[in-house]
């Protein structure tokens, strides 16, 4: 499922709500979402999972190609954990 479809589905199901609304609100969750994890914090959506962000060390890394050591900066990568409900719901429980 992407965005658009997100916003169409809400909509389709709240037909009280204009698809320009429902937009601003899908669109103000992603951001709230977004901005949390670039300061850094750890957004929990109960029975859905977290999201966060981990660091990953400077080090050593080879061109496939060449096999010449390559310096790889250290960086933060996003991070997802499934929570109890969805791994539930996802193996049939």
């Amino acid at each position: 499922m992407i965005r658009s479809e997100l916003i169409q589905k809400i909509a389709d199901e709240n037909p009280h709500l204009f698809q320009r609304d429902v937009e601003k609100i899908v669109n103000t969750i992603f951001d709230e979402i977004t901005g949390a994890m670039a300061r850094g914090d750890r957004v929990e959506l109960r029975g859905f999972g977290a999201f966060s962000v981990k660091q990953r060390d400077a080090r050593v890394g080879r061109n496939p190609r060449t096999g010449e050591a390559v310096q790889v900066e250290e960086k933060h990568v996003p991070f997802f954990k499934t929570g109890k409900l969805l791994r539930d719901r996802l193996n049939g429980k």
